[in-house]
């Protein structure tokens, strides 16, 4: 792909009199074109110019794709990376994990294609495809964007004569954190962590990475997970701390204000999911059980969840609530997604939730605001992660 800069050449003349030309209009993005579902984006105003979504798709189905909602005319477009990218063949990839925009550009983590890929988010066109063993979530500072990764961990089975399933191979290295070069998308080092790492967050000059231990948990003696934050110091690039919060973890966010929110997945058996607190002083509290999704919007944790998550065959009901300044107070969204899947907080009212349905068909993206639904569209398979633009 070629890049084309515009240079600005500036004159300065001393006179009594200064003359300032009227600014270029921005050039309208390539994909203005694309037409999708028509949907309310009133109660997006001032968000920002779309949203992104991406779909993971099944696992072996390389049927994760990218979709957005355009704020401008209220197209919700599917497809948009195969779209805008005709010549990749094989389209997105296989397992959309995390996406995530910085500046003018998106980077989508794609696991099991082993993939961190770059587009532009003003027209969703490829910058790069950044090679990477199966990576699985993404974080960024002023200069590098870091990606955990499970360092090629894997556990494969069969099921026996008695319907038992029976590890035949695995590999179950520590995994770790790569950190890229934003400019030249270079990996510029790594750094070991806990088994299998997943979300991460960037604070003031610290790194926050949850260690989920799901290949561990499925393997000989201790079929155990992993239940540690690693701390990273991005000037050394070391880990300068571990702390131990709870089984299985997920999702972390930083509140700007020094604290640190962290979700648990939980064992699927006796202990429930999750959401953790670590505060300036790295103290661990639980705030709540029961996290299905979460997302964060500034300050804000935002969390859906339901108390019967250990009953498959349940009618699940789901309840909503935030957490602000480790304070859990009630949030009146009624959600009726059969598999909540993803959810985006636009604003403190607003929110996007994805509805997995049975995870091998396309899903749902449905807004919420002010409690109640406004609108559902056709997704792709597994809409669960969101990225503002």
């Amino acid at each position: 792909m070629k890049k084309a800069r515009l240079l600005l050449g500036f004159g300065a003349l001393m006179t009594v009199f200064a003359c300032q030309k009227d600014p270029v209009p921005e050039t309208p993005s390539k994909d203005a074109e694309l037409v999708g579902q028509s949907v309310d984006v009133s109660a997006f105003s001032n968000a920002g110019k779309k949203v992104f979504v991406l779909n993971e798709g099944g696992m072996g189905a390389n049927n994760s794709t990218l979709d957005f909602l355009r704020f401008s005319d209220g197209q919700y477009v599917t497809g948009a990376f195969k779209k805008m990218n005709p010549a990749e063949a094989a389209g997105l990839g296989d397992v959309g994990n995390d996406v995530a925009v910085h500046g003018d550009e998106l980077w989508m983590v794609i696991n099991n294609s082993g993939i961190v890929e770059v587009v532009s988010a003003k027209d969703e066109t490829e910058i790069a495809a950044i090679r990477m063993p199966t990576p699985r979530n993404i974080a960024f500072d002023d200069k590098y964007a870091y990606v955990t990764t499970w360092a090629g961990a894997f556990a494969r089975g069969s099921y026996d004569g008695d319907g038992n399933y029976v590890i035949t191979d695995s590999s179950n290295p520590k995994g770790e954190v790569y950190r890229f070069n934003l400019s030249s998308k270079k990996m510029e080092g790594s750094v070991q962590v806990g088994y299998q790492p997943e979300g991460i967050a960037c604070y003031n000059g610290k790194l926050y990475v949850a260690n989920s231990g799901g290949i561990s948990s499925q393997l000989s003696p201790n079929y155990s997970y992993d239940n540690t934050l690693s701390i990273i110091d991005t000037k050394t690039f070391t880990v300068s701390k571990t702390l131990t919060v709870e089984v299985n973890l997920k999702n972390v966010y930083s509140d700007g204000k020094g604290n640190i929110y962290v979700t648990s997945l939980g064992n699927y058996w006796s202990i429930h999911s999750g959401l953790y607190m670590i505060d300036k002083s790295d103290n661990v509290s639980k705030i709540a059980d029961y996290v299905s999704v979460s997302a964060i919007n500034g300050d804000t944790v935002y969390c859906i969840g339901t108390d019967t998550e250990f009953d498959w065959s349940a009618k699940h009901e789901y309840s909503a609530w935030r957490v602000k300044d480790g304070v859990k107070s009630a949030l009146s969204l009624n959600v009726t997604e059969a598999v909540p899947y993803g959810l985006f907080a636009i604003n403190a009212d607003t929110f996007l939730v994805g509805d997995a349905g049975d995870y091998f068909n396309p899903g749902k993206v449905s807004c919420y605001s002010n409690g109640a639904k406004l609108w559902s569209v056709t997704a792709g398979v597994c809409p669960g992660h969101f990225a503002l633009y």
